[in-house]
């Protein structure tokens, strides 16, 4: 399935109610869809299933003289075949054979990565979760991104898991899902996604991460008319 002109493409369902919740907040979500690999014919949702698509998502994108595209995804853990650089060096051997070039190669990038194109087609952005550097996912990103007064309580949840009287069941690279959907099962509306953490006014949009990662979304997805 061919993709929208503007797209953000993100590792899963949970991803994408949270990605379309923000970028509402952005008032980009007129312009910009935020989709998953099955979108595109994937047969499931993985950050392996996002960058196996993107050779047809690119091959899309140079066809269009407005194409914009930015992919979000984890950069999990270096000892299950993960990490942020080997994480961004998959992409970018994925991103280069299409004229694309990372535009600072030489250092992590806590704006979130750009891509320039050799033809001066519009730039490619990369966000790795959570901040372009160290390991982890979207839920380390949220736990950073707290208002004060939501720490104790997440601090709270986190304790909870520690005093466990068993064993969890779930693998301890996923202790930080387990954390989020405890607080998050604390709130006024138990049982919603990761996007109620926008939606309920539980994250603090003056905290660093928080503003860089809204000024990425900007950036590749300006408004209509303004360059970057």
């Amino acid at each position: 399935m061919a993709m929208n002109d503007h797209t953000l493409l993100v590792e899963g369902e949970a991803d994408r109610g949270f990605f379309e919740v923000l970028c509402r907040s952005l008032e980009l979500e007129a312009r910009v869809e935020v989709a998953p690999p099955r979108r595109f014919g994937a047969g499931r949702d993985t950050k392996q299933a996002a960058f196996n698509i993107l050779p047809m998502l690119l091959e899309d994108l140079v066809d269009r003289e407005d194409g914009r595209l930015a992919v979000v995804v984890d950069a999990d853990n270096h000892a299950h075949g993960g990490g942020f650089l080997r994480t961004i060096e998959q992409f970018s051997n994925k991103v280069e054979d299409y004229g694309y070039r990372c535009s600072n190669p030489n250092r992590t990038p806590p704006e979130g990565s750009i891509f320039h194109h050799d033809d001066g087609l519009n730039d490619l952005g990369l966000w790795v979760m959570p901040n372009n550097a160290d390991e982890g996912m979207l839920e380390h990103w949220l736990a950073q991104c707290l208002l004060a007064e939501e720490q104790p309580w997440f601090d709270h949840a986190s304790r909870v898991l520690d005093e466990l009287p068993f064993d969890p069941k779930f693998k301890p690279l996923h202790r930080p899902k387990a954390e989020v959907a405890t607080w998050l099962a604390w709130q006024e509306r138990p049982g919603e996604g990761l996007y109620n953490a926008l939606d309920a006014g539980l994250i603090d949009k003056e905290k660093p991460l928080y503003r860089a990662l809204a000024d990425w979304l900007e950036r590749i997805f300006p408004e209509p008319g303004l360059s970057d």
